[in-house]
């Protein structure tokens, strides 16, 4: 773990990601190399001896951070188990983003999938999740076309993922090349890592999104305890019976900040200036008029720099948020002016709303949001 990474503190409230240190867009490289016979930088990645490792198991639980997790810990027996380091999520801290990383080892800059929601054509946006256009006269993508980096670095692994997200165009998106195996109850996502095991698979990957979930809903409460000591539970279970020479690697996609309060209308005389909103409620992208660019940004500025940092296109690029700089056409994809939260606030979308009032949000470069566990079991 790099001394800067160390040194990253739970309250701070703007974390550059490091795309060449222990994280999302690394991971999956160096779980391959354990894969295809190469361990020893593998070790050092994970600071666990993976000598005699040849098979590997990819957890992703989705929504838990770090400093989430850290405080709570000691209460969860079997995944203090393992070594457990820090890593970085990507920028923006969406499961669409970073996802993609995981499975890819790619940047945000390299794979395209630049957010939740991003603008599609001329006037269209795309729910990355979903996969989904807002425009009737605009279709979505072909996934490959939209991001063309093999996931898995070409390798064809079993993944172990909810029956609910088979046909999605996104999973196509990170998850294409992977032999999908459904699981419907905690129990049976299990089964079929045991079972994939059994039939002498190398590869696995394997998403769970209760962790998430709950935190939406409830927050960082109880139910978020209780939820993360039923994962607890299930991760024994796979610890219990894996067998010799196989390394548990668990993860995370990004972190989660609670919001007290209803989502932000950003300012009408702001909204005067722009098209169309895109991205997320900690990581808004506003689409401007032609030539209204630097007064959005300074007239934003001037109303919410207490809590957010607002960035025109070209300081998110150079600022290294997406970890490169992405073709002329992928850039068209976010807007031009991007309002991201330093305090707990996001900001309202009337087009990004749901049935519930998320308690949860992430999206944003918070340390909470930023900073993913990485554990590692080895049997």
């Amino acid at each position: 773990m790099g001394t800067t990474l160390d040194a990253i503190s739970p309250t701070d409230t703007f974390v550059l990601p490091d795309y060449t240190a222990p994280g999302l867009a690394t991971l999956m490289p160096t779980v391959v190399d354990v894969v295809r016979g190469r361990n020893d930088a593998a070790s050092a990645f994970f600071g666990a001896s993976l000598g005699g490792v040849d098979r590997v198991v990819v957890l992703a639980l989705d929504g838990l951070g770090f400093f989430q997790l850290e405080p709570r810990l000691g209460e969860l027996r079997n995944l203090r188990r393992g070594v457990v380091q820090r890593g970085y999520s990507v920028g923006p801290t969406t499961t669409a983003t970073a996802l993609t990383s995981l499975t890819t080892g790619a940047t945000p800059a390299e794979h395209g999938v630049l957010g939740y929601r991003v603008r599609l054509g001329t006037h269209a946006i795309l729910n990355t999740l979903r996969w989904s256009s807002s425009a009737y006269d605009v279709a979505p993508p072909l996934p490959m076309d939209f991001q063309p980096v093999p996931p898995f670095c070409g390798e064809t692994p079993v993944v172990v993922t909810k029956y609910l997200f088979a046909k999605t165009g996104f999973t196509q998106v990170h998850l294409r090349g992977g032999r999908l195996r459904y699981w419907h109850t905690m129990s049976s996502l299990v089964s079929k890592v045991l079972g994939s095991i059994a039939d002498g698979e190398k590869l696995i990957f394997a998403y769970y999104d209760g962790i998430d979930t709950v935190a939406h809903e409830f927050g960082l409460g109880e139910p978020y305890e209780r939820e993360l000591r039923m994962v607890d539970v299930f991760v024994g279970m796979l610890l219990d019976e894996l067998p010799a020479g196989t390394a548990l690697i668990i993860t995370s996609d990004h972190g989660q900040v609670e919001i007290p309060s209803s989502p932000l209308r950003i300012d009408e005389n702001v909204m005067a200036l722009v098209k169309s909103l895109s991205g997320e409620g900690r990581f808004r992208w506003l689409h401007c008029h032609p030539g209204a660019t630097e007064r959005v940004a300074e007239m934003a500025s001037a109303y919410y720099c207490d809590v957010a940092k607002v960035m025109v296109r070209s300081e998110v690029l150079a600022q290294g948020i997406f970890g490169g700089t992405p073709t002329r056409g992928v850039q068209a994809r976010v807007g031009d002016v991007a309002l991201i939260p330093t305090e707990p606030v996001s900001f309202f979308d009337p087009d990004d709303t749901g049935a519930l009032q998320l308690v949860c949000r992430h999206g944003g470069l918070t340390a909470a949001e930023m900073i993913i566990p990485i554990l590692t079991f080895v049997r």
